[in-house]
């Protein structure tokens, strides 16, 4: 081996990778990003779920059980109010992922039927639902045992007390709890289905973007292609449309297999849910043309491309509900376009959700997409 040429070629190396910037970065990026998001993306334990508290009476029962709720970790109580409908509102516009609805006769411990506590509960989302029913139940058992405990005492002191059979019972039942799922029982597959369409699309488009334009680029295809008199916004132009084509095609297959295969059951619209797709589609093409218009080289395009790939897929909620992230992570969560994809998804999919429900969504899935487009042709180097 000649050590000296040896050196040579590892100098070589290291200046060219020098000179590409954007690759250099994301080498140094990429291994970080990974663990980081790795660590915190892949759902940990559910924490600081969002709800709210009914509350129709008042006194030191609803007190205990307020601050009860209050200090579980498990769930940030975003407004303690007194309207049911209200509570169920909240659930259903997605501000809340469930509403703990007490009865007016929750402080009237002297009487003799038991109050029924009401949980109203978002069940689209799978695992948050899974937490907080068996929390809430737990919960619930505990506060009657204590208040069965108070209603002996009371009654003993005015000598009403009895030995019956009954009264170890009538402590457990002081408190009846009941569950109501708005979106009945959903698997975790249902849940994971719209997420991994909009991923799926997400990869191809973005990847298949590296191929036909910074792959291109690479072999000179696309330097004999503008040797022609065509406009950049005709090629890329015919580059979106074919890609779009391809894309929107391969998700409707993974829908179709995940229909027939896994039972999933698209509770809204179908064309609605097709136009998202090809919304998503258009979105992650946009952001594939964006960064690969400056990219000298496929290798270029997927290590600047990485960096942005693995955060998408671990905080945008695709496996875990972005609850299950720290609060710094739920907020990067929605400075990605998959997030919004996802939740328009799954809106339609599991929740039979129509445009009106989901406009915000499709509104800033629109935005993104101009953005990326504009970005992307006004950026793009036909001379690389």
């Amino acid at each position: 081996m000649e050590t000296k040429k040896v050196m040579w070629m590892i100098k070589k190396d290291l200046l060219e990778l020098w000179r590409h910037k954007p690759r250099l970065i994301s080498i140094i990026l990429f291994p970080i990003i990974a663990i980081v998001f790795f660590g915190y993306g892949m759902g940990g334990s559910l924490e600081n779920i969002p709800i709210a508290i009914v509350e129709q009476s008042h006194g030191p029962v609803t007190d205990q059980t307020v601050a009860a709720i209050k200090n579980m970790s498990l769930y940030d109580v975003k407004e303690v109010i007194s309207d049911p409908d209200q509570g169920k509102e909240m659930v259903n516009s997605g501000k809340v992922k469930a509403a703990i609805i007490l009865p007016p006769d929750y402080d009237n411990i002297e009487s003799k039927q038991s109050p029924t506590v009401i949980l109203y509960v978002d069940s689209s989302d799978q695992l948050a639902t899974q937490a907080i029913v068996p929390a809430t139940q737990i919960l619930f058992t505990r506060i009657s045992g204590e208040i069965g405990i108070k209603k002996m005492q009371i009654e003993s002191q005015m000598g009403a007390m009895n030995q019956s059979s009954n009264t170890l019972q009538e402590i457990v039942n002081t408190i009846n709890f009941e569950v109501d799922k708005i979106y009945g029982d959903v698997k975790y597959m249902d849940f994971l289905i719209p997420g991994i369409l909009a991923m799926t699309i997400m990869f191809a488009c973005m990847g298949g973007m590296g191929r036909s334009i910074a792959g291109e680029r690479e072999t000179g295809e696309l330097a004999r292609l503008f040797m022609t008199p065509t406009s950049i916004a005709t090629v890329v132009g015919g580059k979106i449309i074919s890609k779009l084509i391809t894309e929107t095609g391969r998700a409707l297959i993974l829908l179709i297999f995940a229909i027939v295969l896994f039972g999933i059951t698209i509770k809204g619209s179908m064309l609605l849910t097709i136009l998202l797709l090809v919304l998503t589609a258009l979105c992650f093409v946009g952001f594939g043309i964006m960064i690969s218009s400056r990219a000298e080289t496929q290798e270029d395009y997927m290590q600047m491309m990485m960096p942005f790939q693995l955060p998408m897929m671990f905080v945008s909620g695709v496996f875990y509900p972005i609850e299950t992230m720290p609060w710094f992570f739920q907020k990067i969560a929605y400075l990605f376009p998959l997030t919004y994809a996802n939740n328009a998804l799954r809106a339609v999919i599991l929740k039979g959700a129509g445009i009106t429900e989901i406009w915000s969504n499709i509104l800033i899935l629109l935005a993104f997409t101009l953005i990326f487009f504009t970005v992307g042709v006004i950026r793009f180097n036909r001379d690389i």
